[in-house]
């Protein structure tokens, strides 16, 4: 008999969770104004709003927490972080910041200005956020296979190197300050980038003076699909491909709340000490001395610590195989969702299973909304909420693909968690006719107003 696979953990610790009674859900979301953001932790059964802060630490990292160096100025803690950062992704230059979109903040205050461009693939929220608060605009060049959740595309994530060369071509240099490289692509379905698609970007990137950065927050996972879908790396270690990945990129900011396995902490890494004097000063600003940059020095020691255990491929190998087993769940039961399977979450696809319900009333949100009144379960909208209005026309943006986001936190659910978030999405999706309407948004913050927005039910 074959040995089938199991865990490369064992549990040491573990936290209650409760289930509620359809009335009380009902209640709760309708005092949530229908958004999954406000509802209370205590109120959900299955959190999978995000995989970001939410996984397991490990005792090493547990461990490491508790030799934290919480020294203002040159901490150890600042050093060890420096170290991993060095030896898993080559930077010479880094600035810690409390999370990503920190990073960003930092980052994107150097460089970017009123009138860029910032070409990418499918930026993610945040990113896209930054850009536009700076009157920037933010340009798509993912490949266009990420938008049929149908094609077995093996690197959705992929750039279509002609849009990028368009872009690259149209506007002068001085008016590109990045492409943004988003490794894996969270947008997209958390799609991975091919080595050799981050190669060629590199080499349109240096043929028009332009510098690459990775937006790297599930870079490792990236590493993972790389090694197993990609041919000439099958014998090359998480680690190795990780160094030649970031050997293509000139800076990256990072939220490291993801493949680090922390609960907070970011930073953004730098070839050039040009750049990393000129972010300091906002660093400073912003977020604090350029040694702890808003982090303490017990979760610097934690991020040393998750980055090293983060690009392991059995950890890698762990993570992705309960993804797996639950997309593997939902097609056996004919649910509609992004193709192949990414790395930290399946996206649902509620444009086909709610096709019947206008793209006004917000579809994937809808969809979201049911599979919590059905069992508990909080997934999160990546559709026309989260898009967005025009900065300049203010009308809705409707991207191509409308999605429900089922995150998977790292080492914190059992398969049987997956089980049931599977049996309750086949509900929702058995009596999808007899949803007939969505939401209307009745407030609504002007930029990234998915994090706030309130909804009202549209009633017959």
């Amino acid at each position: 008999m074959e040995i089938p696979f199991a865990e490369s953990y064992k549990i040491k610790m573990v936290e209650t969770i409760r289930r509620s009674t359809r009335e009380e859900r009902e209640q709760w979301l309708k005092d949530a104004n229908y958004n999954l953001f406000n509802l209370k932790s205590d109120h959900v059964f299955i959190d999978l709003l995000t995989d970001s802060g939410t996984g397991a630490m490990s005792d090493k990292q547990w461990s490491a927490m508790m030799l934290g160096d919480e020294s203002y100025a040159g901490a150890r803690s600042y050093y060890n972080m420096k170290e991993a950062l060095k030896n898993i992704l080559g930077f010479d230059h880094f600035l810690p910041t409390h999370q990503g979109r920190a990073a960003e903040n930092v980052l994107f205050s150097v460089l970017v200005k009123d009138g860029d461009v910032v070409p990418g693939n499918s930026h993610f929220d945040t990113t896209k956020g930054h850009i536009e608060f700076r009157k920037a605009k933010a340009i798509d060049c993912t490949i266009d296979e990420a938008f049929d959740t149908e094609i077995d595309h093996p690197f959705k994530g992929n750039l279509d190197l002609v849009k990028l060369e368009s872009v690259l071509s149209t506007y002068p240099k001085e008016q590109i300050p990045m492409i943004i490289v988003t490794v894996t692509c969270n947008t997209s379905g958390g799609q991975p980038v091919s080595m050799a698609n981050i190669k060629a970007v590199k080499e349109l990137a240096d043929k028009y003076e332009v510098p690459v950065c990775f937006d790297s927050a599930r870079f490792a996972e990236n590493a993972y699909f790389i090694k197993t879908r990609e041919e000439g790396y099958a014998d090359k270690t998480i680690k190795e491909i990780v160094l030649e990945m970031y050997s293509y990129a000139d800076m990256a900011t990072m939220s490291s709340k993801k493949d680090a396995i922390v609960n907070m902490g970011g930073f953004i890494g730098m070839k050039s000490e040009e750049l990393w004097k000129k972010a300091s000063t906002y660093n400073i600003m912003f977020e604090g001395y350029v040694t702890y940059g808003g982090m303490s020095g017990r979760d610097m020691n934690a991020l040393a610590q998750g980055l090293d255990e983060g690009t392991e491929f059995d950890y890698l190998e762990t993570r992705i195989k309960q993804v797996e087993y639950l997309g593997g769940k939902l097609e056996e039961y004919g649910i509609p969702f992004q193709k192949p399977i990414g790395g930290h979450a399946i996206f649902v696809d509620a444009k086909k299973i709610l096709s019947h319900i206008p793209k006004e009333e917000f579809q994937a949100q809808t969809l979201g909304c049911e599979l919590y009144l059905e069992a508990g379960i909080r997934g999160v909208e990546i559709g026309t909420i989260l898009a967005d209005r025009d900065p300049e026309t203010r009308e809705n943006r409707y991207p191509n693909l409308e999605l429900l986001r089922l995150a998977i936190p790292r080492r914190t659910y059992t398969n049987n968690h997956m089980d049931v978030i599977a049996a309750a999405l086949k509900n929702v999706y058995d009596r999808r006719h007899e949803i007939k309407h969505g939401f209307k948004i009745v407030d609504e913050a002007p930029i990234m107003r998915h994090f706030t927005v309130q909804l009202e039910k549209i009633e017959e």
